[in-house]
């Protein structure tokens, strides 16, 4: 544990932090897992999923690489089938 004052604060919104991050992630996987199991390409589980995706990437919970990667691949699997 840290003895210095200014440490202490951080590890406590370090912790708030990371429990928020899961909890964004938690739930894009969740929306993502939807969009994927709809059966239309233009359904709203898919608009859902992509905004879940470009607000995790604004808050800088995912990368905004990794966000682009995650809804190409979204669009590109719900286009083929």
């Amino acid at each position: 544990m840290a003895n210095i004052k200014s440490q202490k604060k951080r590890n406590i919104t370090n912790a708030k932090r990371a429990e928020r991050n899961r909890a964004v992630r938690s739930e894009l996987k969740t929306r993502v897992k939807a969009a994927r199991s709809a059966d239309s390409v233009d359904s709203d589980e898919v608009r859902a999923a992509i905004s879940r995706i470009d607000r995790a990437a604004a808050k800088g919970v995912i990368h905004a690489n990794t966000a682009a990667r995650k809804k190409a691949r979204l669009m590109k699997s719900l286009q083929s089938s």
